[in-house]
C-alpha cells in the first residue's frame, strides 16, 4: 500500500475534523479511500443533507435506485445505484441498489470522489 502524500494527510484531516469522521469511519484500499456506511451517514447529518429517492427497476434479481440529494446551500446531485447476482452478494437487491445511491449522492455533493474517496458499498464497481 502506498504512503499518504502530504496533500493527501492535509486533506484526510480535514475531511475527519469537518464531518466528525473516526478512524473506524474509513480504511484505505489499495488506491483509495473507502467511507464506511456508518461514516457516509455522519457526513450527511454534519453537512445537512436531504436524499429522496425513486425506485426506478425492482425485479427478482436487478434494483435500480435514483438518488437526489440536496444540501441547504442549494446544491444538488442526482445519481443512481443498482444491484443484481453480478455485483451483489446479498439477495437483497432493492436495500443494496438504495445504500450505493445514497452513498454516491453523498460523496459525489460534497466534492469526495474528485479526491479519490468512495463508499464500501461501491467497493467492487470502482476501476482499478
Amino acid at each position: 500500500m502506498a504512503q499518504l502524500t502530504q496533500e493527501e494527510k492535509a486533506f484526510m484531516n480535514g475531511l475527519f475534523n469537518k464531518y466528525d469522521l473516526s478512524v473506524d469511519d474509513i480504511f484505505r484500499h489499495q488506491h483509495f479511500v473507502i467511507i464506511k456506511r456508518q461514516g457516509v451517514e455522519k457526513i450527511m447529518a454534519r453537512a445537512e443533507i436531504q436524499v429522496d429517492y425513486t425506485v426506478e427497476a425492482c425485479a427478482r434479481d436487478y434494483a435500480a435506485v435514483k438518488a437526489t440529494a440536496s444540501s441547504p446551500q442549494g446544491k444538488s446531485v442526482t445519481t443512481f445505484g443498482s444491484a443484481s447476482p453480478d455485483n451483489c452478494r446479498s439477495p437483497y437487491f432493492l436495500e443494496m441498489a438504495e445504500k450505493r445511491a445514497k452513498s454516491r449522492s453523498v460523496l459525489m455533493l460534497c466534492g469526495l470522489y474528485e479526491h479519490g474517496v468512495y463508499s464500501e458499498v461501491e467497493e467492487a464497481h470502482i476501476d482499478r
